[in-house]
Parts: C-alpha cells; sequence; structure tokens
C-alpha cells in the first residue's frame, strides 16, 4: 500500500502518523508480529468517482471514499467529511483512530470513515443535496446497519445524515433509520447527540481539574475551532464556571484574558453571521499563535497536525483536551510528555460522539427511545469508566495517556482477531 503521497495538512502525511503510533504500542504489547501486520491496513477500500449537475447546469466530478480498517469487535463505524483537503491517507488514518476510539471506550464497533473532496460551504443546498445523494448510492454497497455505520464529521451534519438514511432507504424499498447516526430527531436521532462530543469533552476537564488540582471554576481554556464540538465545549465550559479566554474559526483567533462572551459567539455562530472577531471583543490572532496562549486547558477541536514538532515546545497549557482527531503528531507528543503537560488523547478524549451515536443505533434498532438526561448520564459513566482505566494503565505502565489509551484499545482488539482467528 503506497503512504508517500496525499500529504495531509501540514506536510504530514496522517496515515503514517497513525502507523507510527501503532508500532510504539506494538512493541509495548509484544504484539505477535503476524497480527501488527493486520492491523496496519484497512479491511477495505472504496474510492469513488461520481458526476454531480451543478445549479448551472454543469457537471462536476467528485472524488469520494469510505474506508473500514478493522470490524473483529463489531461493525464498523465512523464519520463522513467533506472538506477540500479530504484524501484517501487521511481517511485511511482516521478510520484507523476510529478503531482504537471504540475499543478504548469498549463499545462493540470497528473503526471506517468516509470522506468527499469537496468544499460544502461553495455549495448550494441543492448541490449539497444532490453530491451527498450520488456518494451515498455509490457508498451503498459497503454500508449498512449491520455492517458500516456512518456519522456527521468535519462538513457534514444532520441533514446531509438524513440525506444518506433516505437515499439508503429508498433503495431497499423501506426505512432504514440505524444505517447513520448523527440524524434529526425525528427520523430516528437521539437526544444529546449533537452537543455529545462537546459534552464528552468537558466531563472529561472536570476529571482532569479533580486529579490534577486544577479547579474548573475560573480556569482558562482555549478552544481552537468554533464548529460543532468545539462551539458545545464552549458552551459547557462557560456554563460550570471556566473563563474561555479564546476562540477561533476557520479564518482567525480572538483573544481576551478577561474571558469571551460565549453566549454572545454561540448566538451569531448558529446563525452564521459573520467571523468570530465581529462578535467578541479582543485581540485577534492567527489559529496557530492561539495554541501558543498561557492556559489551563487547551482544546484543539479544528483539524489534524495542529501541534508539531515545530510549536509544541512553545505551548503553555497546562492540561491538552484533544477535540479533533489526530491534532498532534508523535514528535510533539514526545516533547509535550517531556515538558510535563498532561494530554488526554483523542481516541479518549472526543469519544463522546461515537458513544452517543452508540446509543443512538440501538435505539433505532430497537425502536425505543431515551430521554436527554438518560443518554448523558450513560454517557458519563463510559467516558469516565474509560478515562479512569487509561489513567490506572498509565501509571502501571508508566507511559503517557496516549500510549496507554493505545494498550487498551489496541491490546482489545488484538484480543478479539486472535479469539475469533483468521478465517479460512
Amino acid at each position: 500500500m503506497t503512504t508517500t503521497h496525499d500529504k495531509g495538512r501540514n506536510g504530514a502525511n496522517p496515515y503514517e502518523m497513525a502507523l507510527e503510533q501503532l508500532a510504539i504500542v506494538a512493541d509495548l504489547l509484544n504484539l505477535d508480529p503476524n497480527i501488527h501486520e493486520f492491523l496496519k491496513y484497512p479491511e477495505r477500500e472504496l474510492t469513488v468517482h461520481f458526476p454531480v449537475q451543478m445549479d448551472d447546469g454543469s457537471v462536476r466530478i467528485f472524488t469520494g471514499y469510505r474506508v473500514q480498517h478493522n470490524r473483529a469487535r463489531g461493525p464498523s463505524k465512523g464519520g463522513i467529511r467533506y472538506h477540500p483537503n479530504a484524501d484517501l491517507n487521511e481517511v485511511r488514518a482516521l478510520a484507523m483512530w476510529m478503531t482504537w476510539k471504540c475499543a478504548v471506550v469498549n463499545i462493540p464497533y470497528g473503526g471506517a470513515k468516509g470522506g468527499v473532496m469537496c468544499d460544502p460551504k461553495k455549495l448550494s443546498v441543492r448541490e449539497l443535496e444532490r453530491l451527498t445523494r450520488r456518494y451515498a448510492t455509490e457508498i451503498s454497497v459497503i454500508i449498512g446497519p449491520e455492517s458500516d455505520i456512518p456519522a456527521p464529521d468535519v462538513g457534514t451534519d444532520p441533514q446531509v445524515m438524513a440525506w444518506i438514511m433516505d437515499t439508503y432507504s429508498m433503495h431497499k424499498g423501506y426505512t432504514v433509520p440505524a444505517v447513520v447516526t448523527g440524524k434529526p430527531i425525528p427520523i430516528g436521532g437521539s437526544e444529546g447527540r449533537i452537543e455529545a462530543t462537546g459534552r464528552g469533552l468537558v466531563m472529561i476537564a472536570n476529571r482532569c481539574s479533580q486529579m490534577l488540582n486544577i479547579p474548573l471554576q475560573g480556569a482558562r481554556v482555549v478552544i481552537q475551532g468554533f464548529g460543532n464540538v468545539g462551539s458545545s465545549a464552549a458552551k459547557f465550559f462557560h456554563e460550570v464556571g471556566a473563563k474561555v479566554v479564546a476562540v477561533s474559526d476557520a479564518l482567525n483567533a480572538v483573544y481576551n484574558p478577561k474571558g469571551l462572551d460565549i453566549p454572545l459567539l454561540l448566538k451569531h455562530c448558529v446563525r452564521r453571521e459573520g467571523t468570530l472577531p465581529q462578535y467578541a471583543e479582543g485581540e485577534v490572532l492567527t489559529n496557530q499563535e492561539m495554541l501558543e496562549l498561557p492556559c489551563d486547558f487547551l482544546v484543539p477541536a479544528a483539524l489534524g497536525n495542529q501541534i508539531t514538532s515545530e510549536n509544541a515546545a512553545r505551548i503553555q497549557a497546562k492540561v491538552i483536551i484533544e477535540g479533533a482527531n489526530g491534532p498532534t503528531t508523535p514528535e510533539a507528543d514526545r516533547i509535550l510528555n517531556e515538558a510535563g503537560v498532561f494530554l488526554v488523547p483523542d481516541i479518549l478524549a472526543n469519544a463522546g460522539g461515537v458513544i452517543v451515536s452508540y446509543f443512538e443505533w440501538v435505539q433505532d434498532l430497537q425502536s425505543f427511545f431515551w430521554s436527554e438526561d438518560e443518554v448523558n448520564q450513560r454517557l458519563e459513566r463510559i467516558m469516565i469508566d474509560a478515562f479512569d482505566e487509561v489513567v490506572r494503565t498509565a501509571k502501571t505502565r508508566k507511559v503517557d495517556m496516549r500510549t496507554a489509551a493505545y494498550i487498551i484499545g489496541v491490546g482489545r482488539v488484538a484480543d478479539a482477531i486472535i479469539t475469533r482467528g483468521i478465517y479460512p
């Protein structure tokens, strides 16, 4: 398998980064070389090139992917992102990280991911719908409620999931709510799903504050990214009394050491009016500059490869809680660990979304739905149990939190492969 092209953001290859992380833990687990080799490769990759008629009558060809990394522990699960930089190596890496994420929080899924190389902000609603329905048709040969269940990710939302569910159902001839998660509630979505990742991040932050004696009340929080995850996290940090001093969107960041007016920013974020600095009093910074601000909690919740060997030594946060997937490179991990920064890795920190997606899938299969309080209570129990297990493993094995999470996640997947055996 080629891994030398399709460079991700900042020139890094996310798949090579994922392989390096796997290799580190394979040595610590004394993993059977055959199992290690098995886990290095996705089980299935689908690349599709499909036409979409634009509003002006022209036809554009788009490229999309769906990658299933491993299904030893259950059907594969993972989001679909619409982004100009989505490429096969990024989707491979994200699928692998989903495998470990589901295993770390011990839900019965394997990992998958999908993507379409496009800029959804430059498409009309009708163009976006046509693109989604054609992409869903192309990948319908490998997705399904018992095989592979997509969900929202960067550039997609509940409406996109509704179009995928409807398209799949039309091909089947009957309604199949459980084919995707993150849907609108009227068609089988779950209470609490939209804010689940951001809520889970703050649950983890609260546990960190107790363990590290950093009170959340008045804690300085920097959040990179103000999409679904970042804005939800900002809301919940604000509600528990933390001081969100900096946030960013795709264009720039805004910083106020006295704290930002989060309710005001959320109001305009929901209505998609303008950019953050228009509605916040503070200093305008770049996304990279904001990462180096002094703070108690840093939440990178934008895209991958944000904290690298180039800027890791300048990070001033006491705690990093990864809201995005793959925001920190392995070399940056080593620098941060030596500096004493407590980092909660993505496969644990941002698992709230896939946990509540699992809840949604279960509710759809049973046609029996839970209240938001029930969803949040179950989410908190799973998040905190997983966090405590990773902390115990880190202390026992004398490793950092990412390595500990990988020891648990990779170990569980390897055990499932060994127990099932190699077919035929």
